[in-house]
Parts: C-alpha cells; structure tokens; sequence
C-alpha cells in the first residue's frame, strides 16, 4: 500500500515511543479536544502543546507548516461557516478542536509505521473476534481512516499545482480531477486489500 506510506523515518522521541502510547495519546488528546468545555485561551495553548510534539517528534519545522498548509481549505469553510451562523468565538474554539484532532492525527501516521500500528490496533480489537468482528478489518480500517486526511489533501495539493502549471483556474471543476485520484487511491487500496486476502 505505498500510496498511504505517510511514515517518515527519524530518531526523535516520538519515533521511539511505542506505538500504542501513541495511539492512546491521540485517543485521550481527541476525547479532551472533544468534551472538554474550551475557551478560547485553552483552545490557543491546545494548539500550542500539538505544535510543540511536532517539535519534539525531531520532524522539520516545515512538516508542521505543511501539515497545517493541508488543512487550509478545510480551516478556512469551517470557520467562515461559525463566524457567519454562530459567532467568533465559536469560530475559534470548534475550528481549533478540528485543527489540533486532525493534526495530532497526522503526527501518528508521520512518526508510526503503518504495520506498527496495524499491530497495536489488532491487539486492542481481538477480543472482539467472539462476537463476530474480524480484527484485521476493523484495525486496517481504522488505519485507512487516520491516513485519509492526509492522503486526500495531498491529492488536492497535486491538482492545484497542476492548475498552476498550466496557468488555468478549474473553479468548481477541481472536483473533477480530484474525484478521479480519489477513485483510483480506492481501486490501489482495493487491490491491496484483496492481495492480502481481505477484499
């Protein structure tokens, strides 16, 4: 599946640190982004503390830059949509929550190898195969989802600069070209799936 191969190797304290702590970490830090009754100050240092693991992941600084460069379109609807129907405030703190999930997100696929943590996730769902679930589905699913963000912003970054290349502006019409890498991101991921037996 070298199509969702978000891993980049390194040496930092996240790539050492197992990936089930990992996984937990992300699991508590979205339960906290999501229930927790947040200000606007506590959303600020929220996004201060994700930034501050990307340093301490031993990742570029460009990393974080271009993670968050990712989310812009996705930024930029939620919190115009907040500002007009609720408020700035709320703008701030639900587009924030978004932002911090979705980016610890990506730092667990960028510092965890993808059988790592198919690994870990195997593990925590086993039990669940005397009532009929299949682990290994359930754990690759739950992969695909955490790498899909990603995966699908990179594809929409790759139409944009074709756009630019050949100076053309498709509006509406960028759909289009993405709907096709999507579509065919899904027929490789099929096609992988079913090599392991699990199409």
């Amino acid at each position: 599946m070298r199509v969702i191969a978000l891993y980049r190797p390194g040496t930092g304290a996240l790539h050492r640190a197992p990936a089930g702590f990992k996984l937990a970490v992300l699991a508590a830090g979205a339960l906290v982004l999501s229930l927790y009754p947040h200000d606007p100050l506590s959303i600020a240092v929220s996004l201060a503390v994700v930034g501050g693991l990307y340093g301490v992941s031993g990742l570029p600084v460009r990393v974080l830059v271009t993670e968050t460069w990712r989310l812009r379109w996705l930024i930029l609807v939620l919190a115009a949509a907040l500002l007009i129907f609720v408020s700035p405030v709320a703008a701030w703190i639900s587009t924030g929550r978004v932002v911090a999930v979705l980016l610890l997100a990506s730092l667990l696929t960028l510092t965890t190898r993808m059988s790592d943590l198919l690994d870990v996730l195997h593990r925590l769902i086993r039990p669940l195969r005397r009532v009929g679930v299949d682990p290994e589905a359930v754990a690759l699913t739950i992969s695909l989802t955490l790498t899909m963000i990603p995966v699908i912003a990179g594809f929409a970054a790759r139409v944009r600069e074709a756009e630019q290349a050949r100076d053309v502006r498709l509006g509406i019409r960028t759909v289009v070209p993405l709907l096709v890498l999507a579509l065919k991101h899904a027929d490789e991921v099929g096609d992988a799936l079913a090599a392991r037996g699990m199409g």
